[in-house]
């Protein structure tokens, strides 16, 4: 028989050791303060599964609100950033205190320094 891993597994085994417990306790008189013991102990283990179930969910559920959250702010965010841009100028160097780069103009590029070819004669 192989041993179980999972925490459900685990539970489901001392729950039908449980009820062999509870079934026999009449031929077993001198276990009752254990057996009794015992129940609770399973019957808490049974209450930590139920509310770690709940937790899960309500763990998803947070996670799925943080991420809406999140991205809610993320667009709202770009907006405020154009509307900063627009009151101070795409060329103020007080955009950087927000965090945008001001327009300072572009590179120059460098022109073509390679000969055309020259023609076969």
């Amino acid at each position: 028989m192989s041993r179980e891993t999972t925490n459900l597994g685990r539970l489901g085994g001392l729950q039908t050791f449980r009820d062999s417990l509870n079934n026999n306790s009449s031929s077993l008189p001198h276990l009752d303060g254990s057996r009794v013991r015992y129940e609770e102990l399973v019957i808490k283990a049974s209450d930590l599964v139920s509310r770690q179930g709940a937790l899960t969910a309500e763990k998803q559920e947070a996670s799925k609100q943080l991420t809406e959250t999140l991205t809610e702010a993320e667009r709202l965010g770009t907006v405020l950033r154009l509307a900063v841009k627009q009151h101070f100028g795409i060329r103020a160097e007080k955009l950087v205190e927000f965090n945008v780069k001001p327009f300072r103009g572009r590179k120059k590029t460098a022109p073509l320094t390679t000969a055309p070819p020259k023609p076969a004669e």
